[in-house]
């Protein structure tokens, strides 16, 4: 298989847009589209040709720029089709296609695994490209943080979390903000001795200063140093008091706790 080509960029406040362009299928995929005129001036940096959209959740960070994108008349770009997740189609109203786990989608020569990974929104889902090493999580994960629970549980949240953290550790995860730094910071307040989260931070902070992306990350890097994975930690356990606790309880009381960091 050959592998696609994966460019991302900045757009809105500090989303990420992200084009994957398959050459021998010839096909474009944006994984959300935040922005019309951002996801457009990519295309057109690269020569692609915009052919689908797959859509992690329905907040409008994610889905501002499809009816744009979807219509043909930005720039007399030519249609594509919308992917969105089942539980959330009614709130899509531009989408084409309801996916979710088990969904397997083939786009031009790539199989795309949907799995299910709620909690930041009831029906958000991830995109897997197996062959490819890479999976886009939306705003389930982020690099040494997660999304905020806004319509799941922390039970169905962590969860999702687990699903991701079970994927093969050599994976690129595509996240949809740039929350570096922040993360890193939560992260050592929990675990100020992680040595591995200290360089990550340093190295965090280096990219923001000379506009460089910290994203994509990768599993492995996430397992040693995203608390938010590390609920069953001794170290973290006994930091928030919860020694005893289920898993999804220390998650829980450590997202409440980075909701007022």
């Amino acid at each position: 298989m050959i592998q696609p080509d994966i460019h991302q960029f900045p757009c809105l406040k500090d989303n990420y847009g992200v084009l994957v362009h398959d050459r021998e299928g010839g096909v474009t995929i944006s994984i959300d589209a935040p922005d019309a005129a951002a996801v457009a001036a990519a295309l057109d940096q690269r020569g692609w040709t915009l052919t689908h959209i797959l859509v992690t959740h329905h907040h409008a960070d994610h889905t501002g720029g499809i009816a744009a994108l979807k219509s043909g008349a930005l720039q007399n770009r030519a249609e594509c089709k919308v992917y969105a997740p089942r539980a959330e189609m009614a709130r899509i109203p531009t989408a084409d296609v309801a996916v979710g786990e088990p969904d397997v989608l083939s786009i031009g020569s790539l199989n795309i695994a949907v799995l299910d990974t709620p909690g930041h929104t009831i029906g958000h889902v991830t995109y897997w490209i197996r062959d490819a090493g890479v999976a886009f999580v939306g705003d389930t994960l982020f690099a040494m943080g997660c999304g905020r629970v806004l319509e799941g549980t922390p039970q169905m949240m962590w969860g999702s979390l687990q699903k991701i953290a079970g994927l093969p550790k050599s994976t690129s995860l595509y996240c949809g903000h740039e929350y570096t730094v922040s993360n890193a910071k939560f992260g050592l307040s929990i675990e100020p001795d992680n040595a591995r989260l200290k360089e990550r931070l340093a190295e965090a902070e280096a990219d923001v200063a000379n506009g460089r992306a910290t994203l994509p990350t990768r599993l492995d890097d996430e397992c040693a140093t995203n608390v938010f994975l590390r609920a069953g930690v001794s170290a973290v356990r006994e930091r928030v008091g919860l020694v005893g606790a289920p898993d999804w309880k220390v998650f829980a009381e450590l997202r409440e706790r980075k909701n007022k960091f």
